[in-house]
């Protein structure tokens, strides 16, 4: 297991910090592509492995997120530098100007500092402004969504985001109301819309329809399936990528996304013998997803549903790799 400095009482501890940075093993002098920023839990951890000599990228599009770098860089003991922006298009720009990296990995999601700021509308546990934007700059919010989109696509986000059974009950209460302005408004018309054994069973009723309402405030899933294969193309031979989701729709995403290049034969099951010739271009280093243990979920219950898959790349787009990390 890696040895890590301790991290202070005021400090954000990151969810599966230890098993990312034991399964990631940065090394000395390597590059390395924090693709979520976020507090900057895990890219600390990163930096005291790869050293004085090692270059650390952290994306994020958060304007907060900026601020913490700012503050954090100092201390980090590496070169870094940081993107601001969603980290699908910083992806692509790295990759346009020929970056390459030795471990890329993405923690999936809100930060526990937008949730825990009752002002940016991600918690339906505080009254605030209906807004769950990630990046304060774009124009669509969660006001946007709730009050502008039509029923059927509302509906339709609240199904396929949320995976909410209730979802045709949820906007028909919500279209009724409409304008809802705060988060306390749009938890009410949940509760009202559901029926009691949904309102007092376990979990929050609101808790998937705010999901979905974030995923489609920042257009979350449409980014990862952009983020994924454009890390791996900037990954270099021999280099680890690693992602942590915490709702099924990422993990399948993530789970997919490594199986496939982890495939040998790709011939149809009823071709006798394998024709394709196919090997394949990652090793799952994870077989599983992991899972925090017990002390991780009592202390931070918050890291119940985080799953983490790792995966190192056998061969890629290059046999020559561009300047690493520049």
């Amino acid at each position: 297991m890696a040895t890590l400095t301790p991290m202070t009482a005021s400090d954000h501890v990151p969810v599966l910090a230890l098993e990312l940075v034991e399964l990631l093993d940065p090394s000395p002098g390597e590059s390395a592509l924090d693709c979520t920023f976020g507090s900057g839990g895990h890219a600390r951890l990163v930096a005291e492995r790869i050293g004085a000599g090692g270059h650390l990228v952290c994306v994020d599009r958060d304007p907060e997120a900026d601020e913490r770098f700012a503050r954090l860089a100092p201390a980090l003991g590496c070169d870094s530098e940081f993107v601001r922006a969603d980290f699908a298009d910083a992806i692509d720009e790295l990759a346009a100007a020929g970056a390459g990296f030795d471990l890329a990995y993405m923690d999936l999601g809100t930060s526990s500092t937008q949730l825990d700021s009752p002002a940016r509308g991600f918690s339906y546990a505080a009254d605030a402004p209906l807004d769950m934007r990630m990046d304060p700059e774009q124009a669509r919010s969660a006001r946007v969504v709730v009050n502008e989109w039509p029923a059927e696509r509302l509906e339709a986000a609240l199904r396929d985001f949320g995976e909410e059974r209730h979802a045709r009950a949820i906007v028909a209460e919500i279209t009724r109301r409409r304008p809802l302005e705060t988060t306390f408004e749009l938890v009410e018309a949940i509760r009202d819309a559901v029926p009691p054994s949904y309102r007092f069973g376990r979990g929050h009723p609101a808790k998937r329809t705010f999901q979905a309402i974030r995923i489609a405030v920042n257009d979350e899933l449409r980014s990862l399936d952009r983020a994924l294969p454009g890390a791996w193309g900037i990954l270099g031979v021999g280099g680890r990528m690693g992602a942590i989701s915490f709702h099924s729709l990422e993990d399948r995403r993530v789970k997919r996304f490594f199986a496939e290049r982890a495939r040998e034969c790709v011939c149809p099951p009823e071709l006798p013998i394998c024709s394709c010739s196919r090997e394949p271009e990652a090793e799952l280093i994870t077989r599983r997803a992991v899972a925090p243990d017990a002390e991780e979920a009592n202390r931070n219950p918050r890291s119940r549903s985080a799953r983490l898959r790792v995966a190192r790349k056998l061969r890629g787009w290059r046999d020559e790799a561009p300047e690493v990390g520049r």
